[in-house]
């Protein structure tokens, strides 16, 4: 079944442009849960253009919270580059899901998947450490059948896919050929019990 994980950095985004305060991101939290949502997700980069480091107490506390209120199993993703920090940061706050991102510290938006041969050992360290911390991980990945066997090598218990080449393909009017390549790297997971995120 499909479930809907609401990424929260362009409420963000709006709240650090304006700097008054709104939009309050906990609100639009809890806005987004009442309205069905399955989880929450946040990706905090190291300039905190948008979600801010701070932020991720107050977003655990609030699914915890609305956990324990409504008997729900609320999960809450974070992403990021896996440096020391970020690795501290989604250790020592709750979190479901650690998404692995490849992006460098300046990078604007996340455009690549990891190449996991190049650093599987790097990656096979984080894992484990995060699966010590009971946290799920997940890898960013591009659409190729060949990476979810990687991904499951390296430790991961999800991959999520990189969605740009079916934007730009979309415009291109010429989705069809990509679309496939999804299809089949999905169908690898499932064949592998990975979880996908997209």
């Amino acid at each position: 079944m499909t479930h809907l994980s609401v990424n929260l950095n362009k409420v963000a985004l709006l709240r650090n442009q304006r700097d008054i305060g709104y939009p309050d991101l906990i609100e639009h939290a809890e806005m987004i849960l009442e309205a069905g949502a399955n989880g929450l997700t946040a990706h905090p980069r190291p300039d905190e253009r948008h979600i801010r480091k701070s932020d991720i107490p107050a977003l655990s506390e609030c699914i915890a919270t609305w956990n324990a209120k409504n008997n729900a199993s609320i999960e809450f993703n974070i992403e990021g580059y896996p440096s020391e920090e970020f690795i501290t940061l989604v250790t020592t706050h709750e979190c479901d899901q650690v998404t692995l991102v490849p992006d460098a510290p300046d990078q604007r938006t996340s455009d690549h998947g990891w190449d996991i041969d190049k650093h599987a050992d790097f990656l096979s360290e984080i894992i484990v450490r995060l699966h010590a911390h009971k946290r799920r991980v997940s890898l960013f990945i591009d659409p190729d059948p060949g990476m979810p066997e990687k991904a499951q090598a390296v430790g991961a218990d999800r991959v999520e896919l990189y969605t740009g080449p079916y934007a730009f393909a979309w415009e291109a009017d010429d989705f069809g050929t990509i679309l496939h390549d999804y299809v089949e790297t999905a169908e690898v997971c499932e064949s592998l019990g990975l979880g996908i995120n997209a």
